[in-house]
């Protein structure tokens, strides 16, 4: 009985505190809305790429890990 409890929490704590930003995402109504909300995710993931490459370069030449 108690495990039955905690896996039923479990399972409501995900669907409905952490998977909430995903819902708000999905409900954004409008074609240039999410794109231009797609945009600026891949804009930021993009120079994070960068960032991350440039620092591999940089301890690549001193030769540290």
């Amino acid at each position: 009985m108690i495990s039955n409890n905690f896996f039923r929490a479990l399972a409501e704590f995900f669907t409905e505190i952490l998977f909430s930003p995903y819902d708000a995402i999905r409900s954004i109504d409008g074609w240039w809305t999410t794109n231009i909300f797609n945009g600026v995710l891949f804009i930021i993931t993009s120079y994070l790429f960068i960032y991350w490459l440039g620092q591999l370069q940089k301890f690549r030449k001193t030769n540290t890990e």
